[in-house]
């Protein structure tokens, strides 16, 4: 996916449906790896807040996608505080 986003990115747009599950889909990958390390799960979380508060600007803030992505950071944050 490291291979693959940026290409999206290009190709898509930073605020397509379709690039945003992308990277929800690669931050999801770290913080449900138990070998995940810390930097992992800070990349994870990163990856997450960019994505929510793009999709917070282009859906606005009670918008389904935004809602699930809350949702995955509340897990990503739980999993690295657990980790920390």
């Amino acid at each position: 996916m490291r291979k693959t986003m940026p290409v999206a990115l290009c190709v898509l747009g930073d605020s397509h449906f379709l690039n945003l599950n992308m990277r929800v889909n690669y931050a999801r990958t770290f913080y449900n790896d138990p070998n995940a390390t810390l930097d992992d799960l800070r990349e994870a979380m990163t990856t997450l807040e960019d994505a929510e508060r793009t999709a917070r600007r282009v859906f606005g803030g009670s918008h389904p996608t935004v809602k699930g992505i809350e949702g995955e950071l509340f897990r990503a944050r739980a999993v690295l505080h657990a980790r920390e």
